[in-house]
């Protein structure tokens, strides 16, 4: 009898390890147990998708120099996508929605896999959602004008944060579920008020609003024939550009060396003989190196009428 309640045990044993091989298949390679995706995952990655789309296509345009489809010269949606706001540190603003939809399609895929995912989804969810409000509200209250790409933004954005938080992981403790909430709320606010200021002229003048004077000052150059001839890789040029802040891109000038330092001139640099950068024809003066605002005042004969400024309409 012990010898049979031996071979028993070790048929037994011998069961377990011939059903391991199918146990380990079913886990996967990870050895964790199987896990069904969430229904929410592949809506939520698809919306990432179109997200990505969109704000590529309005980052390649942009880059072009186009108008969008739908979006004809003086539409509003023209005059949004050319306002001040069509822009941070340089480059578009669409670009860095194309970013963040791609940071969020990454994240999706991931939490397909990985639930612990799930935080850093509802961080950059967050992110968006409030720079999208913001851009929305400047674009109706500000510009007073939209644009049905931004609209169709704004509505992918909110609904990604409706199912990023309606996917959130149950079983969460209270605590963390409050600090999970906390800080990205927090850091999408402080990012707001950020842009905000950015975009008021605190941290970077050429990014706020217009000063009447060197606007008026900037508009005259251009409507009296004046010249400004430099290139792109000149520290005196941006420091001219600098003296005009906002209004800067009201300037006439005229790139002359394209290709670089070593590049040839432009045609119409090489007519007017430019040797030097910045150098200013005004009135058929040339003057050169940084010119400053009260002097090309006077030498464009410009009359600054504030009252009249007031009056015309803003632009």
């Amino acid at each position: 009898m012990p010898r049979k309640r031996k071979r028993s045990r070790s048929g037994a044993r011998h069961a377990r390890n011939a059903g391991a091989p199918a146990r380990q298949q079913a886990a996967g390679a990870s050895g964790t147990p199987a896990r069904r995706r969430h229904p929410l995952d592949n809506w939520i990655l698809g919306l990432a998708a179109a997200g990505v789309l969109l704000t590529g296509y309005l980052t390649l345009t942009a880059w072009l120099g186009e108008h969008p489809a739908y979006c004809g010269v003086d539409s509003g949606c023209d005059i949004v996508q050319s306002s001040r706001w069509s822009t941070l540190l340089g480059l578009p603003m669409a670009l860095w929605g194309l970013l963040t939809y791609a940071l969020l399609a990454g994240l999706a895929w991931r939490l397909r896999s990985r639930p612990p995912a799930w935080g850093a989804l509802f961080f950059v969810a967050c992110i968006g959602f409030g720079v999208s409000w913001f851009l929305t509200l400047v674009s109706v209250f500000e510009i007073r004008a939209v644009c049905e790409y931004c609209l169709a933004s704004f509505a992918l954005m909110n609904l990604l944060l409706l199912l990023v938080v309606l996917r959130r992981p149950s079983g969460t403790p209270e605590r963390e579920r409050r600090r999970t909430l906390l800080y990205p709320v927090g850091a999408a606010l402080v990012l707001v008020l950020g842009l905000h200021l950015h975009f008021s002229g605190l941290f970077d003048p050429a990014a706020g609003p217009e000063d009447p004077y060197l606007k008026a000052l900037a508009t005259h150059l251009q409507d009296s024939g004046a010249r400004f001839y430099g290139a792109y890789w000149c520290r005196a040029c941006q420091e001219q550009k600098a003296l005009f802040a906002a209004s800067a891109k009201r300037l006439p000038y005229t790139e002359c060396a394209p290709s670089g330092p070593n590049g040839p001139l432009t045609a119409a640099c090489t007519v007017q003989d430019i040797r030097r950068y910045p150098t200013w024809i005004v009135e058929g003066r040339r003057l050169t190196g940084v010119v400053d605002t009260e002097r090309l005042a006077r030498a464009s004969k410009f009359e600054w009428d504030a009252a009249a400024q007031d009056a015309a309409p803003k632009g």
